[in-house]
């Protein structure tokens, strides 16, 4: 009988659809767990094919270049050294002379060891909720049995399995060892405490140990935080990986004299929180979108406020300054502290910032539109164009030089509209779209006193103390502030959280202070505006309830609700 394991756990980025770049990556990690004498390596959830791979998984061609993928991993297991664990899409019926696609779908967790897959099993609860469309293309498995790893039987489970009691007991009923679960839980606010009690529950519920190895990286609006952990029996955590990195750990594992599975070595590096934790997942998550598709680059309209400024700092962290082009693109309306603090920052941080007066622009669709404008009062229409003007700017430079423009847009603007269409909502990505007006001035503040691990930017104040203290403008018009239009962000960020986090009701917020015909004015504006936010980019997902997957509200909607 076995009694003595060394479980490499291996923190994954995955790219999804690169099967040859990520099966190398998992062949590495087997290298260099071998060197540390590790007898298994753990992958997470579909880190074959990167998660999610949403309807790839439909296509003949691509299920039968993963069939060939894992093949290649499990004959490179045939050496002797460390099995694997690894995830990928997997079918039931893969007959020689039958279509790739005549079986059904499923998410399965294989185990590769003497050169063959010597097991599969399939992920049984399949989530449907929020930013998972597992249901959609997956097949749901049965309720999984133990798999037998060189003497030990080992609980595979598949992610969601995890976050409820039922595949753990079954596991432990039929006579599992250890629980190993793979895993691709995206980042958001408080998840990382979220997993751990989780773990608590099944290793509580169950008695035996737990692995949990989560993936890393950006994945369009998702960011995968790592974070992967190890519980005792006692629910003692005995190692934890770095979050938002790449990282292989080593565990240790023996048999107690009660026939129970114990780390006896471990290591435990405490994940970042509240806005450390933020910060660097919209770095990540910037960074991996425009890396994995290629850009060179990106491209910021700065305008001297602090939306502007702070995606700036976020890109240079991301990408390094050399990358990252900014151009203030003033208009009769543009003050002069905007165009000094566009320069200030831009030079803090180490990028290139070119002008460009938009004021030709507005002349020219001024005579353009004139005679059908004639006799009509000047309103938002005027407004808008020079939006409209900037971001065609940004889109021609874009168009020519190959960089990305990076909308700087945060989740209040996008909550009530308070942005244009093909204006300042132009871009490949936002990285704040998920970030409320409130957080992006605390951000930017902690950002001047912290230089997250991994930055590119430089040290000290990158962002003017002028930008984060003067109120917030558009400057479409003469002594324009936001709050012209909107509540105080203060107070329009509290009823957003509550309508869009919470689904609160009128009557609820009311309940906490607010004044009611705020919170209805705030209501419609955020309904709306649904039409607008269908149109605008993606961006990196923090809160629970970010707009696109998570949110899917009708843009034609009578419901208005009571007032």
């Amino acid at each position: 009988m076995t009694d003595h394991f060394i479980i490499a756990l291996a923190q994954l980025n995955a790219h999804v659809g690169d099967l040859e770049g990520n099966v190398a990556k998992i062949l590495d990690h087997r290298m260099q767990a071998t060197v540390k004498g590790a007898h298994l390596l753990v992958t997470p959830e579909l880190s074959v094919t990167g998660y999610p791979p949403e309807d790839l998984v439909l296509k003949a061609q691509f299920m039968a270049a993963v069939k060939q993928a894992v093949r290649r991993l499990a004959l490179a297991t045939g050496d002797g050294g460390p099995g694997l664990i690894v995830g990928a899409p997997w079918m039931d019926d893969w007959g020689q002379n039958k279509a790739p696609l005549r079986g059904k779908i499923f998410n399965a967790a294989l185990l590769l060891d003497n050169g063959e897959i010597k097991a599969v099993r399939y992920k049984y609860d399949l989530p449907n909720y929020g930013v998972f469309d597992d249901a959609r293309v997956f097949t749901p498995g049965p309720l999984p049995g133990p798999v037998s790893f060189r003497g030990l039987r080992l609980g595979l489970m598949v992610c969601e399995d995890f976050w409820t009691a039922e595949v753990s007991e079954c596991l432990e009923e039929s006579g599992a060892e250890l629980l190993v679960s793979i895993n691709a839980s995206p980042y958001e606010t408080s998840k990382t405490d979220v997993r751990l009690n989780l773990g608590v529950q099944r290793v509580t519920e169950s008695g035996l140990a737990a692995i949990y190895v989560n993936m890393v990286g950006g994945q369009d609006e998702l960011v995968f935080d790592g974070g992967s952990f190890a519980l005792n029996p006692d629910c003692g955590l005995v190692a934890q990986l770095p979050s938002f990195e790449e990282h292989l750990a080593f565990t240790t594992w023996e048999r107690d004299e009660e026939e129970r599975w114990h780390c006896t070595q471990g290591h435990c590096e405490p994940g970042p929180e509240g806005d450390d934790a933020v910060y660097r997942a919209l770095t990540l998550g910037l960074r991996d979108y425009v890396t994995k598709n290629g850009f060179p680059g990106v491209l910021i309209g700065m305008s001297g406020g602090i939306d502007s400024a702070l995606s700036a700092a976020v890109a240079v962290d991301a990408l390094g300054a050399e990358r990252v082009h900014c151009v203030m693109m003033p208009s009769p309306y543009t003050s002069r502290e905007s165009l000094e603090d566009a320069a200030d920052c831009s030079k803090r941080l180490g990028v290139r910032l070119d002008e460009i007066s938009i004021e030709p622009a507005m002349t020219a669709f001024g005579e353009m539109l004139a005679p059908l404008f004639a006799e009509r009062q000047a309103d938002t229409t005027e407004e808008n164009i020079q939006a409209r003007s900037r971001g065609l700017t940004l889109m021609a430079l874009s168009n020519k030089l190959g960089h990305m423009v990076l909308s700087t847009g945060n989740k209040s603007e996008m909550s009530v509209g308070y942005a244009t269409l093909y204006g300042d909502m132009c871009g490949g990505y936002n990285v704040l779209k998920d970030v409320y007006k409130t957080q992006v001035f605390r951000l930017a503040r902690w950002r001047n006193n912290h230089r997250p691990p991994g930055a590119l930017g430089p040290e000290g104040q990158v962002i003017p103390d002028r930008i984060i203290t003067k109120p917030p403008t558009a400057e479409l018009k003469p002594n324009q502030t936001d709050q012209d239009t909107l509540p105080s962000y203060d107070e329009l960020d509290a009823i957003l959280a509550g309508l869009i986090e919470s689904e609160a009701g009128v009557g609820d917020l009311v309940a906490k202070g607010h004044d009611r015909a705020v919170v209805n004015r705030v209501w419609r504006m955020l309904e709306n505006a649904e039409y607008k936010r269908r149109q605008a980019p993606p961006g990196v997902k923090i809160t629970p309830k970010s707009f696109g997957r998570d949110r899917r509200y009708p843009i034609t909607n009578a419901y208005k609700g009571p007032y």
